[in-house]
């Protein structure tokens, strides 16, 4: 299981305001670890809109991803856009850039 550990935030001008860039390690843990005490489920809501990708392609894209660090131009600190560039491929999300 991937996760993307917070390791820095900054704003940046993206027309005419400011937004939040939040930087991320892509980091191995397991899930339990990651959500610790809190809820969780499996949300595969965007497939009913999109294909997803074989399972072992996924993989071999996270596995691509480790140790490199996200930039996410957005305004949560919610991981779902990685995910769904994992899930689905590169032109899902252009809210997240490896650097």
């Amino acid at each position: 299981i991937s996760s993307l550990p917070y390791t820095g935030k900054q704003k940046v001008k993206r027309g005419p305001q400011k937004v939040p860039v939040f930087t991320r390690m892509v980091k191995k843990q397991r899930l339990k670890k990651v959500v610790r005490t809190n809820k969780w489920r499996v949300n595969n809501e965007s497939d009913q809109h999109q294909t997803p990708l074989p399972v072992k392609e996924i993989i071999t894209r996270a596995v691509t991803f480790m140790g490199k660090e996200m930039t996410y131009y957005s305004y949560g600190r919610n991981c779902e856009h990685f995910v769904k560039k994992l899930r689905y491929g590169e032109a899902v999300s252009e809210q997240v850039s490896d650097t």
